[in-house]
This record gives structure tokens, sequence and C-alpha cells, in this order.
């Protein structure tokens, strides 16, 4: 039987209920029969990897993999995401330092394929036991964003700031990681009250704005500190309330058409 988040809530009550019972059910989840044979296969399988190839060759392994980083829609790309792996990250001109979304750097990165050749990062201790917890989280949110998709960007803020902060050093260039990925960007661009048409606006623009009005709003422009509780914990207030606002905007239309269409039926 797959497990089902228990999510009874929407929105910033909704979060805070995930919150408070996050652990219990993170565990139940990682326990459950599937992400348990899952999980198992991969303490396995990473001690016979020698190469590139060889992890491209197990594909539960390349689904696990790709999952911890929040990219398991690419799992049947294969000839894209070798080439991610194998050029590494060191060099500026590197397939996956020249992607839009900073999320596959990454990925090649913490895998290391092409930074540190032969088996990479998979032969180090305690490899598998960081990627499983990286995926049961990302997984985990993701069964939680098959009832609300704006509660699983909530639960992956933390790890998304952590890369971001991992990989990435200076303020400017902490800012282009944020804006260059797709779930981060989402939370940020919402809770600091930034429209849909912001994205199309001139980089450098973009940039300034999103100082300014993190400044204004959270009291700090630093990506450094967005991982303070108090600032983490603003950040998904907004980003949950202002959410549901938009969510329920967009849908006003809809409800007064079927009021008026009931109306109609009624009295017709």
């Amino acid at each position: 039987m797959t497990f089902r988040p228990v999510v009874p809530l929407g929105g910033y009550a909704g979060w805070r209920f995930l919150d408070r019972t996050l652990d219990t059910q993170k565990s139940a989840f990682a326990e459950s029969a599937p992400v348990a044979r899952l999980t198992d296969h991969v303490r396995t399988a990473l001690g016979r990897i020698s190469s590139v190839d060889d992890f491209m060759a197990d594909r539960r392994l390349l689904e696990v993999a790709l999952g911890a980083f929040g990219l398991e829609a690419d799992v049947g790309n294969r000839a894209f995401i070798r080439k991610i792996l194998a050029e590494g990250t060191l060099s500026g001109s590197a397939f996956a330092r020249r992607l839009g979304d900073t999320r596959y750097e990454v990925f090649s990165r913490a895998m290391g394929f092409g930074d540190l050749g032969g088996a990479g990062r998979t032969q180090f201790s305690g490899f598998a036991d960081t990627l499983i917890s990286r995926y049961e989280s990302r997984a985990f949110a993701r069964a939680v964003g098959e009832q609300n998709n704006d509660l699983r960007l909530a639960l992956n803020l933390d790890s998304g700031l952590a890369d971001l902060l991992a990989s990435t050093e200076g303020t400017r260039a902490r800012w282009f990681a944020l804006m260059g990925d797709p779930p981060l960007r989402r939370v940020f661009e919402t809770a600091l009250g930034f429209g849909p048409g912001f994205g199309r606006i001139d980089l450098d623009q973009q940039l300034d704005q999103f100082r300014q009005r993190a400044r204004s709003v959270l009291g700090t422009d630093d990506p450094a500190d967005f991982a303070a509780p108090d600032i983490r914990e603003r950040v998904v207030r907004l980003f949950m309330v202002r959410s549901e606002s938009l969510a329920s905007q967009s849908a006003s239309p809809n409800a007064t058409a079927l009021i008026l269409l009931q109306g109609a039926a009624r009295f017709g």
C-alpha cells in the first residue's frame, strides 16, 4: 500500500500542522515497503559503482539520485543526465553550469563523477546515508505535493537553501543561483509579492527588485540569512498566505459563474 501523508488543511494552517507532525510522518514514509525496498537497493548498488556508466545502467539508483535533488522528471533523459555528470562542474564551460536551472550543477557536484573521476563520491563513507536521506525528504515532499503543491515547495525550502549556500559564495552569486532554481524562485517570488510577469524583465532589474523587497519584507537581502529559523518561517508564512490568496482570486470568477448558473437553473 502506498503511503499517503496526512494533510487535512491547506494554506498556512496546513503548513503548521505538517510542521508539527513532520518527524512522525517522514519516519512512517521511510519505513513504508516501496521506499524501504528502493533505499535498500541503493545501499547495495552503490558499492558496485566504479564509473558514470555503471551508475547510468542502474535505473533504480538513478531514480533515487535524481529524486534526491528534485530532478526525478529527468529519469528518462539518459543522454542529458550522463552529459551533466560526466562533464562535472569544475570548468566554466561544463554543461551543468550552462543550464538555466542551477539544480543540475548542484546534482553533478554532489555525485562527483566529472569532478573526481572514477566512481565519483559513491564510495565515500556516509555518501549512501546522505543520498538516501535527501531522497526520503524529497520523496515525502512529492507525496505531500500530490495533495498540495504549495506545501511541497515549503517543505523543500530548507534543502534548497542549504544547497544554494553550499554551492555558491557571495550575495550577488547566491541571488542569481536562487533566481535560477525554479522551486526556490517560486517561493521567494510569491513570498515577496511579485506578479507573474516579473520574470520577463531584465535579469539585473530582477536582482535589484528582489534585493530591495527582501530588505523591506525580511529585513535582509543576504541569502546567507534566509536559513535562520525566524526568517525561514516568515518566508514560508508569506508564501503560503499569498499563494492561497492568489488561488482564491483566480478561482473567484469560476465560482461567480457557477452561482449565476445555479441561480438561472433555479428560477428558469
